[in-house]
């Protein structure tokens, strides 16, 4: 592996959603991410090969029964040498198996210990079942998305991946960093309400502003203005618009050869209903690949919608190499990017594959590794 963070160890016990979506990224950057999966369940939802694990890449895999007293010892053995252990059950299991912060800081009182949750490790709901869109719903995100009739679901992007793993990554960092000085670890809670509210901090600066309605489509950037939002093409396509500033915007009605003499003014919100009509209408007398054309090489802020396939052969993306191929598979490729430490893509590891490896490093025999395969410990 190549990276920044080339020589970090970190463990990770086998979850859905933003935990190993961080510890792809701390793979990516370089760190050594061993997952323990665990025995009987697989990896990911959709299979067990592993083979379009895309979050598992470049980490190593060992399978085993942490409900065993030999399997949470192997685990507590990994903690010894690693920097880091992330995890993601509910609060309070991990200290049911034995695998909780004070099991693992008594072997290594420098590890870091990542929690991710939905609600969090305390709070009334800290022991509920959820998931992203309840998160997102109670943190203020999800009544901000879509038309006024209804929210829109965002995918899973906000709780699980922005407010979850990348903020857990990020925390985990820190707190590495931290205990490289002082010498001492802590617990990271990371819960997806907590950070999914952080990811809406410019706009509740805008709302006691008086800039922002908590109203959907009330808002500069939340599809109500007509010169911010998507627009419908002949062929069925759309075009993404985003034409804040002045000049952007007289840009886009060149491109769309509107007259701005002849509608309403820019921010005039009164006008916005006519200016929004206006725009529509001209949208849908080309195809969305003609007014890429169209407006190809000006600064009027306006590209054209693409799905995940398409995105992929797109010649900006191509040109700066955002996706990986693999056979009849794609991938994003990691980011960002760096002068000194380039970062390459690992593998996706099939579940278990690294466990004899894993516990040879760790110091087991050969022979207490026949008897902890023998007593399906591990597999």
């Amino acid at each position: 592996m190549s990276g920044p963070l080339e020589g970090m160890r970190v463990v990770e016990l086998a979850a859905l959603g933003p935990v190993p979506f961080c510890g792809m990224l701390l793979a990516d950057l370089g760190a050594e991410v061993t997952r323990v999966d665990r025995i009987g369940q697989s990896p990911m939802p959709i299979g067990d090969s592993g083979k379009h694990d895309v979050t598992g890449r470049g980490k190593k895999s060992l399978r085993v029964d942490i409900k065993d007293p030999g399997g949470v010892e192997i685990v507590l053995r990994m903690t010894e040498r690693a920097d880091a252990l992330v995890e993601g059950f509910r609060p309070g299991v991990a200290e049911r198996l034995g695998l909780g912060p004070s099991d693992c800081h008594v072997r290594n009182p420098a590890l870091v210990y990542a929690r991710m949750t939905g609600w969090g490790q305390d709070g009334p709901l800290s022991g509920d079942a959820g998931h992203d869109i309840d998160y997102i719903a109670l943190s203020g995100v999800l009544a901000s998305i879509g038309p006024d009739a209804h929210p829109v679901v965002p995918l899973n992007l906000v709780g699980d991946y922005g407010g979850g793993g990348m903020l857990l990554a990020l925390g985990l960092l820190a707190a590495v960093l931290s205990a490289k000085t002082t010498g001492v670890g802590q617990v990271v809670d990371c819960a997806m309400v907590d950070g999914s509210a952080l990811l809406m901090a410019p706009f509740h600066g805008l709302v006691a502003e008086g800039w922002w309605s908590p109203r959907r489509q009330e808002n500069l950037l939340d599809g109500s203005a007509p010169f911010y939002t998507t627009y419908q093409t002949s062929d069925g396509g759309h075009m993404a618009v985003g034409a804040l500033e002045p000049q952007f915007y007289a840009a886009l009605l060149a491109g769309l050869e509107l007259d701005p003499d002849q509608l309403p003014p820019q921010h005039d919100r009164t006008g916005w209903p006519v200016l929004r009509e206006a725009l529509a209408d001209r949208f849908m007398t080309r195809t969305r690949d003609e007014w890429a054309v169209r407006f190809a090489g000006t600064d009027a802020c306006v590209a054209p919608v693409l799905d995940m396939l398409e995105a992929v052969d797109h010649p900006h993306n191509v040109s700066r190499r955002t996706f990986l191929r693999d056979g009849d598979s794609t991938q994003p490729a990691p980011a960002p990017r760096f002068s000194e430490t380039p970062l390459v893509a690992g593998v996706q590891p099939v579940s278990g594959q690294d466990t004899e490896q894993v516990l040879n490093s760790l110091g087991y025999s050969p022979d207490e590794i026949c008897k902890l395969r023998e007593s399906r410990t591990i597999v």
